[in-house]
């Protein structure tokens, strides 16, 4: 009985370690749900339930896929690692780019001359309407 309670024991002693260093040695940004701060101090003082909360919320499980894929297979996006791809680092540099805002600066340029000749439009029909409106009420009142 006794050596079956020592050998519990030290399952669970080992377990907590693995869990303790593996949350240590975890980088920030791949903790899952808690910050690591966080995961480091339920693992420390909730040792059995800390650790196995560890292993299925906390720890990021990626690396497992990762580590399963074979080493010829093929990258996951192929078309962003294509040799020859060239993709600009500045606005600037994207020739493409610059064409449709130029296109699209040109488009916007267009419209607003069409919009400006129609309030003009509209504004001199306004101005002929009272014109006549008043050579109406002027010839009315005269004659």
């Amino acid at each position: 009985m006794l050596l079956g309670g020592g050998f519990g024991l030290l399952i669970a002693l080992g377990l907590w370690l693995y869990c303790l260093i593996d949350v240590i040695t975890t980088p920030e940004s791949e903790c899952r749900n808690l910050p690591k701060l966080a995961w480091v101090f339920i693992v420390l003082l909730l040792v059995e339930i800390g650790s196995i909360a560890w292993l299925i919320a906390g720890k990021p499980w990626n690396n497992r896929n990762q580590a399963a894929a074979p080493k010829g297979s093929a990258p996951r996006y192929p078309e962003y690692d294509r040799p020859g791809r060239h993709v600009p680092q500045n606005p600037d540099d994207d020739e493409v780019f610059l064409a449709g805002l130029r296109a699209r600066a040109e488009e916007q340029r267009r419209r607003a001359r069409e919009q400006q000749a129609v309030a003009e439009a509209a504004e001199q029909a306004a101005r002929d309407a009272e014109r006549k409106l008043r050579e109406q009420n002027g010839e009315d009142t005269l004659g």
